[in-house]
């Protein structure tokens, strides 16, 4: 007998790539029927009616920082997790930036035994490739995978040593494993603030040229064509990395690219007078680059959307411009900002969801992410029409550094469903 019923949803497909009027029967955590068209509807121990309102699967956010272990006070599994179900994300894949980082088994077991205590929805730890994240010395790669670790990084420190990052990707790739990188040229990008043009210029602002990213990009390709490693690019966010990322693409590397949330719906013009919370990094880009990002992504080019969620708090954003922390917290609000992309006719429903959930998945070799039979029933119901404006002191993170602060959005998750429990209900 089905547990629970969702009928009259409006139901997104990103492997289908279309968007149809029907009902899904939940059954054991899975989903056990899928009904689109006249079939009668299964009995179910409980029926929910969803108002016609969009039911897709589950958000896959690749690469949250959850700041645990080192800075509790930033962010914890605890509050990371509620804020994830209220956006409707189901899956946090989780950054190993913490202090200290995420590189022995030791620490990863505690990632996922705190994760599995204090969060509603599932989280899945990456591990650092490097030990300390410092380039040196490459990680236990086979002992961190055993224990859990989905993925490799050292995040926003680019291995700068060729040699340190061949034999890491080499025995990454010996054992299967995903490497992520984050492509720059630290010596462009160093003490970088804002991208070079007139407008950082006005502002007084150290910069860096969207080339740093384009360069990054370029040697980390020729890595993987030496290697064979699979490879994710965390953030495309330059037009400029965008031809060799296809060109890679088109030789049959294993390559996949990823690009933030801020970076598709913000340019570099939002920073106005020093706002910190829009400090993000890369820094946010021209309009001409996030047209290009936003096309990327509806084309298939650019994979992966992600919220690149990187708690601060109020001590490290209140101070001037250039002094303050990068990054902003976005698990509440990837899916309205995403919604911009949808209402604006740039991305539609279902490429967001490929590019949100089903590609982060598939990437990770997960069989979320997708609404079929036997597939976890973990899911979303939201209103992609209902207005609202951001309100930051509302938000679930414990830090609030968001740049949507008192924005119009639109776009509400009415209910958030983990292996078919509901973690997050709208009042």
């Amino acid at each position: 007998m089905t547990d629970l019923l969702l009928t009259n949803a409006r139901l997104i497909d990103p492997q289908a790539g279309n968007v149809t009027t029907g009902a899904i029967g939940i059954a054991g955590g899975k989903i056990s029927a899928i009904i689109t068209d006249d079939s009668p509807l299964p009995e179910a121990g409980q029926t929910v009616d969803c108002n016609r309102k969009h039911l897709g699967p589950g958000l896959v956010d690749i690469g949250v920082k959850v700041c645990e272990p080192g800075e509790r006070h930033k962010e914890s599994f605890g509050s990371a997790g509620l804020a994830a179900a209220a956006g409707g994300v189901t899956t946090m894949v989780t950054r190993p930036d913490t202090d200290p980082a995420i590189d022995n088994p030791e620490a990863l077991e505690f990632v996922i035994r705190r994760a599995r205590e204090a969060a509603p929805v599932n989280v899945l730890p990456m591990a650092a490739l490097t030990k300390g994240r410092k380039g040196r010395e490459m990680t236990e790669i086979g002992f961190l995978l055993d224990a859990g670790a989905v993925a490799f990084t050292d995040c926003d420190h680019v291995v700068t040593d060729s040699k340190v990052f061949a034999r890491a990707l080499s025995y990454a790739r010996s054992l299967g494993a995903l490497v992520l990188a984050h492509p720059q040229d630290p010596g462009l990008s160093q003490g970088a603030a804002a991208t070079s043009g007139k407008f950082a210029s006005l502002r007084g602002l150290p910069a860096v040229s969207p080339m740093a990213e384009r360069m990054g990009l370029d040697r980390d390709i020729a890595m993987i064509e030496m290697t064979g490693a699979k490879y994710h690019a965390d953030q495309i966010t330059a037009a400029r990395a965008l031809p060799p990322l296809e060109r890679a693409k088109q030789n049959g590397f294993d390559i996949t690219a990823g690009t933030s949330i801020h970076h598709l719906t913000l340019n570099a013009l939002d920073v106005a007078d020093y706002r910190t919370f829009f400090k993000i990094k890369p820094p946010l880009r021209d309009e001409d680059d996030r047209l290009a990002i936003a096309e990327a992504v509806q084309s298939g080019l650019i994979d992966v959307i992600s919220s690149m969620h990187t708690p601060q708090d109020e001590e490290s954003k209140r101070l001037p411009f250039e002094a303050a922390a990068s990054g902003a917290v976005a698990l509440e609000t990837l899916l309205p900002a995403a919604m911009q992309l949808f209402h604006a006719g740039a991305v539609d429903l279902p490429t967001l969801w490929r590019a949100m959930s089903l590609n982060s998945a598939t990437r990770l070799g997960l069989d979320c992410g997708r609404l079929a039979i036997g597939a976890p029933a973990d899911l979303v119901l939201f209103d992609p029409h209902a207005p609202f404006v951001m309100d930051r002191t509302t938000l679930r993170s414990k830090s609030r550094n968001t740049p949507y602060d008192g924005a119009r959005m639109q776009g509400k998750v009415i209910a958030t469903y983990v292996s078919g429990t509901p973690v997050f209900q709208r009042s």
